[in-house]
């Protein structure tokens, strides 16, 4: 098995726990997810070293690092305006500094693709759906209205979904995607 597939080993590992332990507390740890993030970009570095030399400890340095960016900027922003909660930014930046940027966004993606489809079966289920599209188009375009034709999003009226679980499978579907890659 080649040192990259460790990685990928690993990002499944995390995000198992990770999803574990949002699904049972509420709470994505932090010593997993930024341990990870610290972690991911040394290691690569190290094992890139070990196997390219010079180049490979820049190289996997880089890119791990270039993954946590890509992958966490996104649930950055919606974390900036209200939208995500810091324990999934970090852990999505940790998928992405593990797997690097194209298996990590990858990862992000199909991790999103599963939450949304989890959501609004759970959110029609609940009778929810139409009252939280509603919302989420309030949260896209009330930044470009004027003031006085903002609606107001109180706590109440918005929708929390644990992304955890999801992660964990999206980063599992991209790594099996990807596996045969060396």
């Amino acid at each position: 098995m080649s040192y990259a597939k460790l990685f990928l080993v690993a990002a499944v590992v995390v995000t198992a726990i990770a999803a574990w332990t949002d699904f049972k507390k509420g709470i994505i740890p932090n010593w997993l997810s930024l341990g990870a993030l610290v972690i991911a970009p040394i290691l690569h570095g190290v094992l890139g070293g070990a196997y390219q030399g010079v180049r490979g400890v820049f190289e996997g340095a880089i890119f791990s690092l270039l993954g946590a960016l890509a992958c966490g900027a996104v649930p950055m922003l919606l974390y900036a305006v209200g939208g995500g909660r810091g324990g999934d930014v970090k852990l999505l930046a940790a998928v992405g500094a593990l797997c690097r940027p194209v298996i990590g966004i990858e990862a992000v993606f199909y991790g999103f693709l599963v939450a949304a489809i989890y959501a609004q079966a759970r959110l029609a289920y609940e009778g929810k759906l139409l009252q939280t599209l509603g919302n989420t188009a309030f949260l896209a375009i009330n930044p470009f209205l004027p003031k006085a034709r903002r609606r107001k999003l109180t706590k109440e009226s918005m929708t929390w979904t644990r992304l955890g679980p999801s992660v964990f499978v999206g980063t599992a579907i991209a790594v099996l995607l990807n596996w045969s890659i060396p």
